[in-house]
């Protein structure tokens, strides 16, 4: 069977090496969890528990008789199936297409000071008649995600780490800094970061420039790109940050103070999240002032059978009141995780955006959950444009005077088999407003996937 996996193509290969392992019982055994970032995980524990899943003998390889240096292999299988239609409010953005993708990683420690941890990524979508076509956010053909040594300085009351190299970047509630895990190919940096934990607090600073996509051959940092700051978190509940962006070709030098408050309330089913953004800086010769709110307050009926939990966010990203004075007041996004927050059609972006939604969460047994989720959305300023999830304009503030964008109804369902494998099926319809039926084309869009997610 194993000979018959590696001969198949990239994406038969995927389904029958999850058809070879999909039903094995060691599967359910308690180990450390899959993390988003792979190299968040730690492996060590294994060396004093007795190996009792399929992969823990690749998870944790002895290199020497002391313990001191070893390594752990481990990777990512994904297939997703993505159906559109009305794509982009167009009558005739019809299609359905897969997406592949492995990742393949080792993490090696040479003694308690010194790691390297290295993650290969081959992304491929079949044919994607959307307009776009094939995006770096679908293919990115062999290349390296991760390639970094971290250097572990020893410090009587916690630690603090010097990481060099290729890096993804995973910050808070990802609104702002996010290695976006929803798109095919991930986002990843060039950086130099200094990790300190001591106490309560955990504080990451950095300088980097960002790696674009090149779909088909090895991928460079772009030097005209930089992004560097400082983002602390104290007791898990509290985040504090700057983040400087440049942005050469724009002559452009933004810097975002940020704070975040979350948790949940003692003895009460209330928990919430608020976060606050102001950006100032300039882009040529104009001053920036921009800012963006994003919260969501949630209460679980604990007493429920299924333990369902309601929530409510509202989301606000600045737009420009008046294109033709000195002061830019639209809000850059930076780099977020969108599809999170404003819609999983991924067609609305938090700049010149109010929003405000509602839904569900609940768990009908251990292994499914299931999310409603519904989106009103207007343009905060009927000056500025309506921007998409990758900061793209969508409409020009000048189609329309409208405020109305529309609206969106989201369902996802997950169902885990075990620790490795999960599923995932959602469907989502955008209803096209006021602003978008008097701007241009403006079909309702309705978006419908499926996906299969192996880890070990």
């Amino acid at each position: 069977m194993i000979k018959k996996c590696l001969s198949s193509t990239a994406s038969k290969a995927t389904v029958v090496l999850i058809a070879c392992l999909l039903f094995n019982p060691n599967l359910f055994s308690d180990r450390p969890k899959y993390q988003v970032l792979r190299y968040n995980e730690n492996w060590s524990k294994l060396a004093e528990k007795e190996k009792t899943d399929s992969f823990d003998s690749l998870k944790y390889i002895e290199l020497d008789s002391g313990g001191n240096t070893w390594l752990s292999i481990g990777g990512q299988l994904r297939e997703r199936v993505e159906a559109w239609s009305g794509f982009a409010f167009g009558d005739d953005n019809d299609d359905v297409f897969d997406l592949h993708r492995i990742f393949l990683h080792g993490d090696l420690h040479v003694g308690p000071n010194v790691r390297v941890f290295a993650e290969f990524i081959n992304a491929l979508s079949t044919d994607r008649d959307l307009p776009g076509g094939h995006r770096g956010l679908d293919v990115d053909s062999a290349d390296l995600l991760n390639a970094f040594v971290d250097f572990n300085l020893p410090m009587d009351n916690g630690s603090l780490t010097l990481r060099i190299g290729r890096q993804e970047f995973l910050f808070g509630k990802q609104r702002l800094i996010s290695p976006l895990p929803w798109s095919n190919t991930m986002r990843r940096w060039d950086a130099i970061s200094g990790i300190l934990v001591t106490g309560n607090w955990k504080v990451h600073a950095f300088a980097s420039k960002f790696v674009p996509v090149d779909k088909y051959g090895f991928n460079e940092a772009d030097d005209s790109n930089k992004l560097f700051g400082v983002y602390g978190t104290f007791n898990k509940s509290l985040d504090v940050y700057y983040l400087g962006r440049d942005l050469d070709a724009k002559d452009s030098k933004r810097h975002t103070l940020g704070l975040r408050f979350f948790g949940k309330t003692k003895s009460t089913p209330f928990d919430y999240d608020m976060e606050f953004a102001y950006q100032f800086g300039d882009v040529g010769a104009s001053d920036i002032k921009a800012f963006m709110i994003g919260s969501q307050f949630g209460y679980t009926l604990k007493e429920s059978q299924w333990k369902p939990r309601l929530w409510l966010g509202f989301d606000y990203g600045s737009g420009d009141g008046d294109p033709n004075d000195a002061e830019v007041e639209t809000f850059d996004q930076l780099f977020p995780l969108g599809h999170a927050y404003l819609g999983y059609i991924d067609i609305v972006g938090r700049q010149n955006i109010v929003d405000f939604s509602q839904g569900v969460d609940f768990k009908p047994t251990k292994k499914i959950g299931l999310k409603l989720a519904n989106h009103f959305l207007w343009r905060a300023e009927n000056s500025d444009a309506f921007y998409n999830a990758g900061g793209g304009v969508v409409r020009s503030g000048t189609a329309g005077n409208d405020k109305a964008i529309g609206s969106e109804f989201d369902l996802t369902a997950t169902y885990s088999l075990n620790s490795h494998t999960s599923f995932l099926f959602g469907f989502s319809h955008f209803f096209a407003g006021d602003f978008i039926e008097e701007s241009g084309a403006s079909s309702d869009t309705n978006f419908f996937y499926s996906q299969v997610l192996f880890r070990f």
